[in-house]
């Protein structure tokens, strides 16, 4: 590992060689923060890829990545007069600072929640109150799953929240009875706003048994696409072709393919 003077210096060179590009290389002159936000986008998921690999090279990889949109947003924010990549930095670590007084004054907490509700309240104070509402701090464009979350999250932040995951589990039961209950009616505007409810319940019983929602169902989805081209893979290789297969030949062979990654 690197020491902080040695880190310290490969900020500086990363900021020297943003410099460098920003003057020198056609492509870089030529961006701006709209024509890098979806690329910014495209970075943030593939660093999200490798952390659901837990490939940590490849982690590296992409942290590196979007230090670079980072370092070119402040490049482009000084070349405006608006900021440059020091009020970047000072306006986090003081962020930070003032939104731990359990380190930086004198308030007791007892634990991670304590933080949390901390944090939401200080962010209600902050800068000119024009936030009236904990929600507001949700991005819109969030995936819905991600949205759910931080939703609850911060819903809890305030302490609006059940006291233990019995009770959510019972919520959970109550909302896909209901949501059969709409399947049955035939109201589809119902069926989708019963599901949607589901959907919240499990995404909320899921923080009471510490699990991340979004991580369980990109797994899944990884396993699946695994198994999936597995068992295409062998049905080509038998002569076959799926489509012409019926679903108990099928499940033949997606019972290879579940044998074959365990």
């Amino acid at each position: 590992m690197h020491t902080r003077e040695e880190n310290l210096e490969a900020f500086s060179r990363l900021l020297t060689i943003m410099d460098e590009l920003r003057e020198q290389c056609p492509w870089d002159r030529k961006q701006t923060m709209e024509s890098l936000r979806h690329l910014t986008i495209e970075e943030t998921y593939e660093l999200a890829d490798a952390i659901v690999d837990n490939d940590l090279e490849e982690i590296k990889k992409e942290i590196g990545d979007l230090m670079l949109h980072m370092v070119f947003y402040s490049k482009i924010g000084s070349e405006k007069g608006a900021f440059d990549v020091g009020d970047v930095l000072h306006g986090i670590c003081d962020k930070l600072v003032h939104r731990h007084p359990h380190i930086y004054g004198d308030v007791k907490v007892t634990g991670e929640e304590e933080v949390k509700a901390n944090w939401e309240k200080i962010k209600l104070k902050e800068g000119n109150n024009e936030k009236k509402s904990v929600l507001e701090g949700v991005p819109r464009s969030l995936p819905a799953m991600v949205k759910a979350t931080r939703i609850q999250d911060k819903a809890r932040g305030v302490g609006f929240d059940w006291d233990n995951r019995t009770q959510v589990w019972d919520k959970v039961h109550e909302e896909l009875n209901e949501f059969q209950e709409a399947v049955e009616s035939g109201n589809r505007e119902e069926m989708e706003a019963e599901f949607g409810d589901v959907l919240f319940s499990m995404i909320n019983y899921s923080r009471f048994v510490d699990l991340d929602p979004e991580m369980a169902l990109e797994r899944t989805n990884k396993k699946f696409i695994s198994r999936f081209k597995f068992m295409e893979t062998a049905i080509r290789e038998d002569g076959k072709s799926m489509s012409e297969m019926n679903l108990e030949e099928l499940d033949y062979y997606w019972d290879k393919a579940k044998a074959a990654s365990k």
